[in-house]
This record gives structure tokens, C-alpha cells and sequence, in this order.
């Protein structure tokens, strides 16, 4: 396509693909025919026909959906909704092999500080005793650890049930998703005995904090805890010596 101008640009749009167009008119025949997870959706058969298309473009679709995580395959039963989308997301995150650098490592603590540090008042107003309960129950944990794996997965738990607190999906979902890579920071540089002592006490503050409803401290011991370790990282990603 010739546009005039040297600085003009041809956008050349490219036609959908066949199995395109069917994903789209299943999403669209889910949505508006009201249909919603547990539901059946039509046989092979009836989608050919009712899409005119071929049966192989219908499966291709079919195996698209179910990768998206929307729909399950069975033998004799068919095609059924489901709402798996934001574990396929988690399973795509898990393959971040992305090495950490300090740069990488203070963007995914500073966030981490945006979500823990910075929403104290609605952590607090949120609260109650059996958050905290549940909490000491999670860091008492790590004076049993044996391996770093073990204690890297309860410093984890312990940081995804204190966001629990503030009773938002999203982000419990986000960090989810995060949690490859926040495994990552948390085991390179400790040892064993970092996570029984060092890690179990750091904790043991940011309870003590909460439970006083002393901003200024749960403020001071949470972002102490999140920024450990930096040192561990150099600029070129690569643990330091």
C-alpha cells in the first residue's frame, strides 16, 4: 500500500483466522447466551453447524479455550466452563527466569512496599485477632525449618496472609503471580539459620507492631524486612560473592 508523505505510515490490518473467529463467537456465545461456570457448552457438532465452519477449526478453537483456561475437554461429556484464566497466568509467571539485579530487586520490594508499608491505616482499621493469631502461627514455623525451600515458602505465606488483611482480590492474586520471583529474593543470600532467627524476630516485630497499633514501628520493622538482602544483588543480576 503507498501512502503520500516520507512520513506517513501503511497500516496493513490483516484478516482473523478462521480459528480466531470461532474463539470469538464461543467467548461471545458464552457472554451472551448467560452461560456461566459448570455450564455445558454445545457439542462439536452443533458448534459446526452453527458457526459454519469445519470440525478441525472447531477443535483448534476448543484447544485454544481450554489453554485460555475457560473451558474443559472429557470424553463423552464435552466441552464445560470453567474459570481457570488466572492460573494460566500463574503457570506463564512461573516461567520468568529473569536473573534478579539490584534494580530489579528494589522494583519488586518498592512494590511490595507499596502494598504492606504504605496501606498501614487499612491494614490496622482491618485487622482483628485471629489475623494475628494466624500470623504468629505461620512465623512459629520457622524455628522448625530445615531446608531454605521450607522456610522461603512460610516467609511467603506469612507475607501473602498479611495482605489478606486488606480483603483485595486483585492483589492477593497479584502476589500469586509474583511469587516465583519473590521466592527468588527471598532465598538467595540466607541460610537456614537467617530464616530461624533473623527472619522469625523481623516477623515477631511486625506482629508485636500490629497487635500495639504503633504505625511508626510496623512501618520501620516491615521495610527493614523487605530491603535485606540487597547486597546480595549486583547490577548484572548475578548473586554477589
Amino acid at each position: 500500500m503507498k501512502v503520500d508523505g516520507a512520513d506517513s505510515i501503511a497500516v496493513i490490518r490483516t484478516a482473523p483466522s478462521a480459528v480466531d473467529v470461532i474463539v470469538a463467537n464461543i467467548r461471545n456465545l458464552i457472554s451472551d447466551g448467560g452461560l456461566r461456570v459448570g455450564d455445558s457448552l454445545p457439542t462439536e457438532r452443533e458448534l459446526c453447524e452453527r458457526f459454519q465452519a469445519s470440525r478441525n477449526t472447531v477443535r483448534e478453537a476448543m484447544r485454544i479455550l481450554k489453554a485460555y483456561g475457560m473451558v474443559t475437554v472429557r470424553p463423552k461429556v464435552g466441552a464445560t466452563i470453567i474459570d481457570d484464566r488466572m492460573e494460566r497466568v500463574f503457570d506463564l509467571f512461573s516461567f520468568n527466569t529473569l536473573e534478579i539485579s539490584r534494580k530489579s530487586f528494589t522494583d519488586i520490594q518498592g512494590f511490595r512496599s507499596l502494598i504492606e508499608v504504605v496501606s498501614v491505616d487499612h491494614i490496622f482499621d482491618n485487622v482483628g485477632p485471629e489475623d494475628t493469631a494466624a500470623l504468629r502461627e505461620i512465623n512459629g514455623r520457622l524455628r522448625h525449618v530445615h531446608t531454605i525451600p521450607e522456610a522461603s515458602e512460610i516467609d511467603f505465606q506469612f507475607h501473602l496472609r498479611l495482605i489478606s488483611v486488606l480483603n483485595n482480590r486483585a492483589v492477593h492474586d497479584v502476589y500469586r503471580m509474583m511469587k516465583p520471583v519473590i521466592i527468588r529474593i527471598i532465598e538467595k543470600g540466607k541460610s537456614r539459620q537467617d530464616f530461624a532467627e533473623g527472619t522469625y524476630s523481623q516477623h515477631l516485630a511486625i506482629i508485636e507492631a500490629i497487635e500495639a497499633r504503633n504505625r511508626i514501628s510496623y512501618q520501620y520493622a516491615l521495610q527493614f524486612h523487605l530491603q535485606l538482602g540487597f547486597n546480595n544483588f549486583d547490577d548484572l543480576g548475578e548473586e554477589s560473592a
